[in-house]
């Protein structure tokens, strides 16, 4: 466990979310059944190569997904037992920024660069919290202060391009931290950093979750990044979460081939280093139009001829830990599996990826 302060209370559930782009070339499933829930005060890092998903499911729970071309097709975002797509723009509007905020990769792009930092931020707190501008400007003042900026009275106001990249981030967090929302979505808000700020950032996050009790999901494509920050992880590939579990077990026993290739992706200065470092041979799929079977397969060590016909079922292990592949399947399951898909493709009615739907995995087997 990386943080003392994650609880048992879930204040966000997704549940088999599918948000889909209608474009000219055909169906994008951006994210294709996505489930996951998040506990009060838990550090979430959701992992995987651009174009898994992980931006676009996150952009799904604060519903702002542009409509057209794209669209939640399918599944239910809950905070606090409230559901959030049947929120109207008066809710959604007090909810972003309030309860739920996010903090975007490029903090140059978020910030408006004709707007000193005070405007930015004032306008926020006023809104959102019902403050004048006098204590607005002071909780302001200490929010930056929080974060880490020096001499907060006169930094604030500053315009955006008086700052290094690594201010501009901190300002980022103050921003979104500064209304107490119960989550903070950061959408890989260290890879325009060098690595020395990076750390820094992390380290403040992770502080800031523990002192004010958010819960962050951090989204990223490398999985050292969370190593040391995230109770736990979600991996994500071609719109689906393939592996979930504890940081600790992720890592100690990564049981997604896709998972182990990202660890394996990563240096180690603990190890002499031999040679080129690894990396995943081929790449990500089109997400356009996928077949169903598993989207891994081409790059996967371990394919068999199921997993070119079949989307694997949920394979279960000890402490929440889940991932979704054939390995950890009988034979017996994947006969059985294989069965029903011809007699499927006889009829010429597959039905799309539910053949079988769940696994329990024993140690035999695992």
């Amino acid at each position: 466990m990386q943080n003392s302060n994650m609880t048992d209370e879930v204040i966000l559930e997704v549940k088999d979310l599918k948000t889909y782009f209608h474009t000219d070339e055909g169906i994008v499933k951006a994210v294709d059944g996505v489930s996951y829930k998040l506990h009060s005060g838990e550090i979430l890092g959701v992992v995987g190569e651009s174009g898994s998903g992980k931006s676009v499911s996150n952009m799904s729970i604060m519903n702002l997904i542009p409509n057209p071309p794209g669209k939640i097709e399918n599944g239910t975002i809950t905070f606090h037992d409230k559901s959030i797509l049947d929120m109207n723009e008066r809710e959604l509007a007090e909810l972003r920024g309030n309860k739920i905020s996010m903090i975007f990769q490029d903090p140059m792009t978020s910030l408006n660069p004709f707007l000193r930092i005070s405007k930015q931020m004032i306008e926020t707190i006023q809104l959102h919290q019902g403050l004048n501008k006098k204590d607005a400007r002071a909780k302001a003042i200490d929010m930056l202060r929080l974060a880490g900026i020096p001499a907060p009275e006169e930094r604030i106001d500053s315009y955006p391009h008086q700052f290094s990249g690594g201010m501009r981030q901190r300002v980022m967090i103050a921003m979104g931290l500064s209304c107490n929302p119960e989550i903070l979505i950061a959408d890989e808000p260290t890879s325009a950093l060098d690595v020395t700020i990076q750390a820094q950032i992390l380290e403040l996050m992770q502080d800031l979750s523990k002192r004010l009790g958010t819960s962050i999901i951090l989204i990223t494509h490398s999985l050292g990044v969370v190593a040391g920050m995230c109770d736990n992880i979600n991996v994500m590939y071609a719109g689906r979460i393939v592996e979930r579990g504890r940081t600790e077990d992720i890592f100690a026993d990564s049981k997604h081939p896709y998972t182990t290739g990202l660890i394996k992706s990563v240096p180690r200065l603990d190890k002499e280093h031999k040679g080129e470092l690894y990396s995943i041979p081929g790449q990500p799929p089109n997400v356009i139009d996928l077949p169903s079977c598993c989207p891994f397969f081409p790059r996967c060590e371990h394919a068999k001829a199921v997993c070119k016909k079949l989307y694997p079922p949920l394979a279960t292990f000890e402490n929440g830990h889940s991932a979704s592949c054939w390995l950890y399947a009988k034979k017996s399951d994947i006969d059985e599996a294989m069965k029903l898909k011809s007699v499927a493709e006889e009829a010429g009615s597959l039905a799309e990826r539910n053949i079988p739907t769940n696994l329990n995995t024993s140690k035999e087997n695992s």
